[in-house]
């Protein structure tokens, strides 16, 4: 619906009174449950307590300082147009982003309210190729679904439903409506017809929407809460059986303009160098279950991992490459889950954090800060953030590392395990700039003007010439001229075309050296540069001048851009990497591991639409991270630019 940009009219505040209202329109329309509030010891005032719980279930829902505003925009192939309200809000000092949206008088949250509230819908299942078809604005086919039957009893007709991939099985990316009742159905196979119409979607212009013109935000690689269980082998095989070849059994295109077929159905291979080989490795039924402390011990050192290979990685780091504080989810889904030591299938369905003593990530984080090996804070809503790490304390300067899977060598090498992607590790195995080697060309073009200094040494002033190449024509000009002074070698004497070509008397400077009659041959050298029109070239690897087509202007570089955003946050963003033949998709990539923060890659504001330059957002003051990514990437220091904004002006 939202693949278009709607057309949202100027925000209001939305009244306390009204956010009450809407609040418990939505606490009725979800069931929700209100949280219990525990009271002081002694003190039996339930009716303060239950007020407490629905104040703070309000709130998380629909944020103090929310604001409201219509919208209209158009929706289907006959373009029928649709309007509504939108709701906004900003949960701890982020950024504000559409939580709420209300159709017809009937309220669909966004996936950043999905992201923050767990179980709030039901959940379904589809393959990545498929969810990548949903995000392009297609309905999804019953033949799509996946990881059922059963499906989800409150998946009926008409209710708002969640999709998530089965590669994140606990993450929601596309928000929709059933079209049929799904939890009824008791078979896929050969099913046809309409299962869910897409509402919303993780990338589109409602993710998207910024009062600041700040990109969407990430989505998480897990979240705590949502489903997790992994696909026993039955639910396994049906999924291999379906027919993913036929787009049109799986999703309905509305008129949107996607992907290539074969672009869309096309997976790559990520069974590592084993070809065909199974990602796992195949378990014999004699394997044992692991027991509740061997999980327990798992995650523990899975955390543990993670920091050794952080204090191992970025010693120089204070902080080790981590920004603090550390949400929940970011800390179960970078820190625990890629150190995980799965080497069969039976392990990743029994290394899970639901079936740890703690239950769930909260518990577990307090079970370390008892520990001392970190300090917590819980925040409103209830999720705990880690406020900073005893790196120094015996339980990680004693850690030894233990062996990880084989099945991805580069990410068990930089500490990526079997569940998760790696916090810090080395670049995609994809990403050819890694260990490129670069050359930076200045080049230089005479202008007309200077045409006779170059007749002389039989070369043209449509070529383009190194500094170093400039010398020895000069130099052959002043000789077949004989403009050497006689009593001073170092002195050139102007003759006419030098002194109509090189000096044009509108400075003071210049009308010295016209009234002198002669200037240093140093200073006429520089004055012909300055008087050429620049050119560069960056040269990758083997290439040669004659390879690449020289660009006007002045050589680029890479800006690093320290900015402070929502009052004491910091960001780092970094533009201008394309002319060195980096990907920013897959730098960013490289950044959010090293970093362990989000990131996001958008256009330079400013930047021309035929030729966009691509702007990546870190969050945290990262420019040595970045800088250490960009020199592997064959990047000199002094090619890249850095200006901090976050300091403040001297008084």
């Amino acid at each position: 619906m939202f693949k278009k940009k709607p057309n949202i009219k100027p925000l209001a505040p939305l009244r306390s009174s009204d956010r009450r209202k809407i609040a418990d329109q939505i606490i009725a329309d979800y069931e929700l449950k209100v949280p219990e509030v525990e009271l002081d010891e002694g003190n039996e005032d339930a009716p303060t307590a239950a007020a407490n719980g629905i104040s703070t279930l309000r709130n998380s829902l629909l944020p103090d300082g929310s604001l409201s505003a219509r919208f209209t925009t158009t929706a289907g192939p006959d373009l029928k147009q649709v309007s509504g309200s939108v709701y906004v809000g900003s949960h701890d000092g982020v950024e504000q982003r559409v939580l709420w949206i209300r159709i017809d008088e009937r309220l669909i949250p966004t996936v950043y309210t999905l992201w923050r509230h767990p179980g709030l819908l039901p959940l379904l299942h589809t393959p990545a190729i498929v969810l990548r078809k949903l995000r392009g604005g297609a309905d999804l086919m019953t033949p799509g679904l996946a990881r059922g039957p059963p499906f989800p009893p409150k998946a009926t007709k008409n209710s708002v439903v969640a999709i998530a991939s089965l590669e994140k099985p606990s993450v929601p990316m596309v928000v929709g409506m059933c079209e049929i009742d799904v939890s009824v159905l008791t078979q896929i196979q050969g099913a046809k017809g309409h299962a869910v119409r897409g509402v919303h979607w993780d990338g589109d212009e409602i993710w998207a929407w910024s009062q600041s013109g700040k990109p969407g935000g990430i989505a998480p690689d897990y979240l705590e809460g949502w489903d997790t269980d992994a696909l026993d082998d039955s639910l396994s095989h049906d999924i291999d059986e379906m027919d993913l070849k036929d787009p049109e059994e799986l999703t309905a295109d509305r008129g949107a303009t996607h992907e290539s077929e074969a672009e869309i159905f096309s997976e790559p291979n990520n069974h590592g160098e084993g070809g065909d080989a199974p990602p796992f490795e195949k378990v014999s039924m004699e394997e044992k279950d692991l027991s509740t402390k061997e999980i327990d011990d798992a995650f523990r050192n899975a955390f543990l991992y993670a920091m050794h290979h952080h204090c191992t990685t970025f010693k120089d780091d204070v902080r080790h490459g981590l920004d603090f504080p550390i949400p929940q989810s970011l800390a179960i889904s970078n820190l625990v889950l890629p150190y995980l030591p799965i080497f069969s299938q039976k392990e990743a369905a029994s290394l899970q954090m639901k079936k740890t003593s703690w239950k769930n990530a909260k518990k577990f984080i307090k079970a370390l800060e008892k520990e001392k090996i970190l300090k917590s804070k819980d925040r409103n809503g209830g999720e705990t953030v880690i406020q900073d790490i005893d790196f120094l304390g015996p339980a990680i300067a004693n850690f030894v590392p233990y062996k990880l899977p084989k099945k991805d060598n580069l990410r068990a090498e930089s500490g990526g395990g079997g569940s998760g992607n790696p916090v810090a590790g080395s670049a995609s195995t994809n990403d050819d700039s890694v260990g490129q080697r670069l050359k930076k060309l200045s080049l230089f073009r005479p202008k007309e003007k200077l045409a006779p200094l170059f007749e002389a040494a039989n070369t043209s002033v449509k070529s383009l010439y190194l500094p170093t190449e400039l010398r020895p024509i000069i130099a052959s000009y002043i000789e077949s001229e004989n403009l050497v002074s006689s009593t001073n070698k170092r002195l050139v004497d102007l003759n006419p075309i030098l002194a109509n070509a090189v000096f044009d008397g509108q400075s003071s400077i210049d009308r010295e050296v016209l009234a002198k009659g002669s200037v240093p041959r140093d200073a006429l050298i520089d004055r012909i540069l300055q008087s050429c029109s620049p050119f560069w070239a960056i040269l990758r690897n083997d290439d040669s001048r004659e390879d690449i087509k020289a660009k006007s202007g002045q050589a680029p570089v890479v800006h690093i851009v320290l900015e402070t955003r929502s009052g004491n946050k910091t960001v780092t963003k970094v533009s201008g990497v394309e002319v060195f033949y980096i990907n920013p998709h897959l730098l960013a990539e490289e950044l959010q591991k090293a970093c362990a923060s989000s990131t996001s890659v958008s256009q330079l504001a400013g930047s021309s639409p035929k030729n966009p330059v691509q702007e990546i957002m870190v969050q945290g003051p990262q420019k040595d991270i970045v800088t250490r990514a960009l020199e592997k990437r064959g990047l000199h220091r002094q090619w890249i630019e850095v200006l901090d904004k976050t300091k403040g002006k001297k008084r």
